[in-house]
């Protein structure tokens, strides 16, 4: 062999070592990251390679409103944000997760006035999450202070009462839950999975919570049955009994009033603040007349609602208590109150015609009529649905 032949053999055996160690750096790329821990925690509830439709569900072309603003559902974010909604891990002693005070069964609500927390209990009642992607109200919690679905997500986590990470009086903070967090085997692998790497940071938690909240949507109720086959909502819907679209008459029509408030003909006018056929809050509104808290005390400072849809269950039942205070258990109570509403400093002018609190004067068949409407925005997959299921069962 010559010296050149030589020369160029020993440059080639060189070369093969350079990549093959190049290719063993490789192995922790994304796409040969072991996701073992996921499977052997989840392997029941969560196949990774065969994930729940999240991202491109079915909405009727009549729903127009969306909120997602930037952070659009993925399979894949979605199924972090349900495995961080279920888990109790959240909270500073492992026993209270977000699904603890948002149920499944319960249209997202809980059944107790206020919830309880690892500190004590909640100031207000646990709001349904029922179609919260479907509202122009982007703004969360019953007063509104959380400007985002995002920036909600990570309150609750951050309070003494109810999950303990506050950082204040002893309590360890959100960065404290971060490092439990990358303790946890599956979490690592999980952020890896969706972000390509397992950094866990607070913006990564906000944005999957808020595309799994937002992906938890109900469009199967006897109303968009009858929605779907109807040219608008004032038109009578085939499928409603005769009470059920005088109620619907009644919920969309605007009320006639004399100069003292008192209604003389006309409909109620709730399609004034629950807008059909999202049926969310007008982000506009103001307080309801509910001024009462579940301590007692007065509180002006409540202007949100949750869509009305699944208010009730298929059995008619209130999906937990209504109102921030739980003042109700039943929608009945609901209309004798818009039927006499008591003034307050914040109360919305919708409710004070001629600058007078509303009578609406509501007969007995007006009410069981709105009642019967009112049932006819309950689906049934969004209570049984394994997607938003509890995947820890």
């Amino acid at each position: 062999m010559n010296k050149t032949a030589a020369t160029f053999l020993i440059l080639a055996f060189i070369l093969m070592g350079v990549y093959a160690c190049k290719d063993d750096d490789t192995i922790g790329d994304p796409e040969e990251v072991s996701y073992d821990a996921i499977t052997a925690k989840f392997g029941a509830t969560i196949d990774i390679n065969n994930l729940p439709n999240y991202a491109t569900q079915s909405i009727p072309a009549y729903i127009t409103k969306d909120n997602t603003a930037g952070n659009e559902i993925t399979d894949k974010g979605a199924t972090l944000g349900r495995v961080l909604f279920y888990d109790k891990m959240l909270s500073v002693d492992n026993t209270v997760a977000c699904a603890t005070c948002h149920k499944q069964e319960l249209a997202f609500s809980d059944a107790d006035a206020a919830s309880t927390g690892v500190n004590g209990t909640t100031g207000r009642h646990s709001m349904r999450l029922i179609n919260t992607r479907f509202a122009d109200e982007e703004r969360f919690f019953w007063d509104e202070r959380a400007a985002t679905l995002e920036e909600q997500t990570t309150q609750p986590i951050q309070d003494h009462a109810e999950m303990g990470y506050s950082g204040n009086d002893g309590d360890p903070t959100l960065d404290d839950l971060i490092l439990k967090l990358k303790a946890i085997d599956y979490y690592p692998e999980f952020f890896t999975y969706i972000y390509g790497d397992s950094e866990i940071t607070e913006e990564r938690i906000q944005n999957s919570l808020a595309q799994f909240i937002r992906s938890i949507q109900s469009f199967d109720s006897k109303y968009d049955e009858g929605r779907a086959a109807a040219p608008n909502n004032g038109s009578n819907f085939t499928n409603f009994t005769a009470a059920e679209n005088a109620g619907k008459e009644l919920f969309m029509a605007p009320p006639v009033f004399d100069n003292t408030g008192n209604r003389t003909s006309g409909g109620v006018g709730c399609n004034g603040c629950h807008r059909a056929p999202e049926f969310d809050i007008a982000p506009n509104s103001r307080n309801n007349g509910i001024i009462g808290t579940i301590g007692g005390g007065t509180d002006l400072s409540n202007t949100r609602s949750p869509t009305l849809r699944d208010v009730v269950n298929a059995a008619g039942s209130v999906n937990g208590l209504l109102m921030h205070n739980a003042r109700f258990g039943a929608l009945q109570g609901v209309l004798v109150h818009y039927n006499s509403i008591v003034d307050n400093q914040s109360l919305d002018n919708r409710l004070k015609p001629n600058g007078s609190p509303q009578r609406l004067n509501l007969t007995p068949s007006e009410r069981q009529e709105l009642v019967a409407f009112l049932g006819t925005l309950t689906g049934s997959d969004v209570y049984t649905n394994e997607k938003w299921s509890n995947p820890f069962e």
